[in-house]
């Protein structure tokens, strides 16, 4: 057959050295043979086997200072979580085999870093084996500034007190001039990376995210994707990177472009987005994350024939994607998921947050573990 992409950016993508303007190509290429390019790419890297992490997810208040534009979980007066109530989760997760708890909230304005360490002690001292990855860069960047603490002794301070990983969210894209438009008054693109290569200097490692579909260019996405990895090269502290459609229902920025007849990103684009981002990160990010909250299960399906090789936690909460309209389900058990992989073909199996392999237990073949998503 003949190929519609170039043999010499087939090799550059082969060594790890795929650019800007070899993305933008791929774009334009049919999206079936970009599709078996990137799958291609993905045996190599991770083989047939698709991986899931059995966790919850913990919102510990929807009460926020934030004014991002693409946001509808955001409230002024939601409940915060006490500690007691946060352990409570975790008990329950702990009760449903659950590996991992990923915990994070709205900005709270009179709450530093204290309050942070005191939910990550507090598992830790119960569950000592319980993996925390929790905390968004810009929940420590904002506590940071509360405590009047350096981000780089909040992380140290953080890690001793048992946080593990963190979620690389808080990123949407990495260009100001989007977030300009969609969250000005967040940490900017230099704010982020500092916080992340920061935690990776602490011992922390994290994953990385890009919500798109709303205001910014294909060209940015890019451009985003080639920063994670200029960042990966430097700490090698990225587990997995995560593009995550934007739901446009019951937030500022999709209510406009829902009046322009913009809606959310077609399928087909989204399949691009992960085949792309395989291959740009191609010998640097093995592990590519699909959210088939946001995607749908069937889609979710496909994906791992588009460069995935991951769909990500069997959360037992879903609150963020739910609230800006994503209607595919908010739970899930794990005998659904593993016939949702069979289902496409690929192996299925369970892992810890950092990608090692899970312990097998007793109860496997009968638990039931309810949830799905990703917070952004």
């Amino acid at each position: 057959m003949n190929s519609r992409i170039p043999e010499d950016l087939i090799e550059r993508a082969h060594r790890g050295k795929t650019t800007k303007e070899d993305a933008l190509l791929l774009l334009e290429v049919p999206p079936f043979e970009l599709f078996r390019f990137a799958d291609e790419l993905r045996d190599l890297a991770a083989g047939d086997t698709v991986t899931y992490v059995v966790n919850r997810n913990i919102n510990f208040t929807s009460r926020c200072t934030g004014s991002c534009g693409f946001c509808a979980f955001r409230t002024d007066d939601g409940k915060v979580l006490s500690i007691e109530e946060i352990m409570e989760k975790v008990r329950e997760a702990e009760k449903a085999n659950a590996t991992e708890v990923c915990i994070q909230g709205g900005l709270l304005p009179d709450v530093g870093l204290d309050f942070y360490q005191g939910i990550v002690e507090a598992i830790k001292a119960e569950f000592p084996e319980m993996h925390v990855h929790s905390f968004s860069p810009m929940e420590v960047y904002h506590a940071s500034r509360i405590s009047e603490i350096p981000v780089k002794e909040s992380l140290r301070r953080l890690k001793r007190s048992g946080l593990d990983t963190m979620p690389g969210t808080a990123a949407e894209i990495l260009s100001d001039r989007v977030r300009k438009i969609i969250c000005p008054a967040k940490l900017n693109t230099a704010e982020w990376i500092e916080v992340v290569t920061q935690a990776h200097a602490a011992g922390i490692p994290t994953t990385a995210t890009m919500m798109y579909g709303h205001v910014e260019t294909p060209e940015e996405r890019i451009n985003h994707m080639l920063t994670i990895r200029e960042i990966q090269k430097e700490t090698g502290g990225i587990t997995e990177f995560v593009p995550l459609p934007f739901m446009p229902y019951n937030n500022p920025v999709g209510e406009k472009m829902i009046k322009e007849g913009r809606y959310a990103t077609p399928g087909l684009e989204d399949l691009k987005v992960y085949a792309v981002s395989r291959i740009l990160f191609h010998g640097h990010v093995d592990n590519i994350q699909a959210s088939w909250v946001k995607l749908g299960k069937k889609f979710a399906q496909f994906s791992l024939h588009c460069g995935v090789n991951d769909l990500g936690g069997t959360l037992m909460e879903e609150s963020i994607s739910r609230s800006a309209g994503a209607c595919h389900g908010e739970m899930i058990t794990v005998d659904e998921l593993e016939w949702m992989i069979h289902g496409a073909g690929r192996i299925p199996k369970e892992r810890t947050t950092l990608y090692r392999e899970a312990h097998e237990l007793a109860s496997r073949n009968s638990r039931k573990i309810a949830g799905c998503g990703a917070f952004e």
